[in-house]
């Protein structure tokens, strides 16, 4: 990223709040250079969805869902894993109607 983490998470989160969803952010890491993991609920569908930091093969950054699964149970395991693997890592929860993550950079969906 190209802003301190803590910056472009509060980014996110207006934006999204803006819509009319709700975030939260679950866990704070690192406010300069902590990963983020995004997940979105689609409160109509009651699914979800991570979106997590890569780069791709151009090298340019884009976001990918590590775990191909709407279910939440699995999605929270993912999330789990790396926080214990990466103490800095930050995680914002959307609530949305729709099931919209908000991100402007490039998403690979699954």
């Amino acid at each position: 990223m190209l802003l301190s983490t803590d910056v472009w998470a509060g980014a996110l989160i207006r934006r999204a709040e803006l819509e009319g969803a709700y975030t939260t952010v679950v866990k704070k890491g690192d406010a300069r250079g902590g990963a983020v993991i995004v997940k979105a609920y689609n409160t109509s569908e009651r699914t979800a969805r991570l979106y997590t930091e890569a780069t791709g093969q151009d090298g340019e950054p884009l976001w990918i869902q590590p775990v191909v699964s709407e279910t939440e149970s699995e999605l929270d395991a993912y999330i789990e894993r790396q926080r214990r693997y990466d103490p800095d890592l930050w995680v914002v929860e959307i609530e949305d109607r729709q099931g919209r993550h908000f991100l402007t950079e490039k998403v690979q969906e699954g």
